[in-house]
């Protein structure tokens, strides 16, 4: 018997869609502009270099109904939709589901001015809500589409992504070796925009379990 100084902590996991198991994540991917529209609202060419990636960790996943706590440090949350895609053995897709990443902007254009990583602006707590994952792939131009309050802010397809979900994955594959439990958030479509306390968030990609939650105030 192992003895710890510190326990450590139960894994991180999602739920499936009508099934008793759980999703265990490992590592959190994130892929950056991946919609030309999103890439060009935030000053880039929206053109179609290689993907970039950045991380979250695996506990900053909200499930299971849970509501986030608008962040600390932070004056301009935002939402940003994304198909989630889940890793299986051998590092292939075995579940698919609707995610939010929630984005500290204001951090984040901090840290490109000065060309320093963008850990502080995504990678915090709380930032990567989740809906449960299907064992089925959505259709292959599903509208993926976000409302807060019940108004629609980002409505798009997921055949206007500039990589699809094998061509990520192949250059993620030249980067890491990809293992069973690995989450990716594939990038969001136009439309990213601000959070408040009490805002009301509802994500959904057509033929994949919705994800609804509040901002919760500090």
């Amino acid at each position: 018997m192992t003895d710890w100084l510190i326990a450590p902590r139960p894994a991180s996991s999602l739920p499936l869609d009508n099934d008793v198991r759980r999703f265990a994540v490992r590592r959190i991917f994130c892929v950056g502009q991946n919609y030309a529209a999103h890439a060009r609202e935030m000053g880039a060419a929206g053109d179609k270099p290689d993907p970039f990636f950045f991380t979250k960790p695996a506990d900053a996943v909200v499930v299971d109904g849970g509501d986030p706590v608008y962040p600390l440090a932070t004056a301009n949350l935002h939402y940003e939709v994304e198909l989630v895609v889940a890793l299986g053995e051998g590092g292939a897709p075995i579940g698919w589901g609707v995610g939010v990443d929630l984005t500290r902007r204001d951090l984040q254009s901090a840290a490109k001015s000065a060309g320093r990583p963008w850990d502080a602006a995504k990678a915090f707590d709380q930032s990567a809500p989740c809906g449960a994952l299907s064992l089925t792939p959505p259709p292959a131009n599903a509208v993926i589409r976000l409302k807060v309050n019940g108004e629609v802010r980002q409505s798009s397809h997921l055949g206007d992504m500039l990589w699809d979900v094998d061509g990520i994955l192949g250059k993620a594959a030249q980067l890491w070796n990809l293992q069973a439990g690995d989450l990716f958030f594939t990038g969001t479509p136009e439309g990213v925009g601000p959070l408040n306390a009490g805002d009301y968030v509802e994500a959904e990609i057509e033929g994949l379990p919705s994800l609804s939650f509040t901002v919760m105030a500090r």
